[in-house]
């Protein structure tokens, strides 16, 4: 038989088996079934993807709006009303004697200040700064006033409302022990959460009204220290214990701040009152020298664009220097 017929069906043979290996053996070794079982497993956990990615989505979506109406109730919860502001700093007015004692300060400022001028323009300033800055400004100060001495003495409060429940006294009465026996305005607003009670109002209701009255940190940890024990139970003395410190804690650190901070204070008020100083000193000495700054256009320019720029840098440094804690 001739070789090259030989060869010839040896190489058809291989070509063939070759062939029949590259097309069945996915089959027989079970690759496909593999390869298949990899797409299904694959195509879910990719359709699982999307689904989680969409409820990621959505539960981002849900958050933003929990934030955004949380930030809508305490922008109108800051919004406060005139008998709001009244009540916080500690005054017994209502609104007619608040805008009657208001249009007083601006006539009596307006009329000081055109009788030390003589001009009509200072008064006008005078009755608005009198009218509409002061009074603003005095509840402001009481406010603050009485914010600042509620935070020094609540603490004490709440350690002697520790102390009764320790000694087994239920909690309204370590209440009025506290409204008969603390110091203003702390006997004051506990004295106002007793009475609420008698009309009514549950104690956490009139807890949380004190944080109306009182807008400060403590009141507000108080209202939910209170308002959690009231639903969950659990140890109340040793709750308050630990707000107790919490907030003797927060009060050091503020004091610590403070006292660390007064150098900055220091010098932004030295660098603050040093061009008035000198202004005045120069006027005392040498008065035609600097009444350029009054008498010609270009030193009014000049006058105020410093007093802006002045007003601008003594704000970025109030700013700088002031911590909240």
């Amino acid at each position: 038989m001739d070789l090259s017929f030989i060869a010839v069906v040896v190489l058809a043979t291989l070509a063939a088996g070759g062939v029949t290996y590259a097309l069945f053996y996915p089959m027989l070794s079970g690759q496909a079934r593999a390869e298949k079982r990899r797409k299904d497993f694959a195509s879910p956990v990719a359709a699982r993807g999307v689904d989680r990615e969409a409820q990621n989505r959505a539960k981002r979506g849900q958050i933003a709006q929990s934030l955004k109406d949380i930030e809508n109730r305490e922008s109108a919860r800051n919004k406060l009303t005139l008998e709001q502001r009244i009540l916080q700093a500690g005054l017994n007015w209502d609104r007619r004697k608040y805008y009657i004692i208001s249009a007083v300060i601006a006539v009596v400022t307006a009329f000081v200040l055109f009788l030390l001028s003589g001009s009509m323009v200072l008064a006008l300033v005078g009755l608005f700064v009198g009218g509409l800055g002061l009074p603003s400004w005095f509840l402001q100060h009481c406010r603050n006033g009485r914010l600042k001495k509620f935070g020094n003495e609540f603490p004490n409060a709440i350690d002697v409302i520790t102390r009764g429940i320790k000694a087994g006294l239920p909690l309204n009465d370590c209440l009025r022990i506290v409204a008969t026996e603390a110091v203003d305005p702390v006997k004051t607003e506990f004295r106002l959460i007793i009475e609420s009670q008698t009309l009514g109002l549950s104690l956490t209701d009139a807890v949380t009204k004190l944080y109306e009255r009182m807008p400060c940190p403590e009141s507000n940890f108080f209202g939910i220290v209170l308002a959690i024990q009231q639903k969950t139970g659990g140890n109340l003395a040793e709750t308050l214990g630990n707000l107790s410190r919490v907030i003797r804690d927060r009060r050091k650190m503020r004091d610590k701040i403070q006292a660390v901070s007064m150098e900055a204070k220091a010098s932004a008020g030295i660098i603050a009152c040093l061009p008035p100083a000198v202004a005045i000193m120069v006027y005392l000495t040498s008065p035609r020298y600097i009444e350029l700054l009054w008498l010609t256009q270009a030193g009014k320019f000049a006058l105020v664009g410093c007093a802006i720029w002045m007003l601008m840098g003594v704000l970025i440094m109030r700013k700088m220097i002031n911590f909240n804690i």
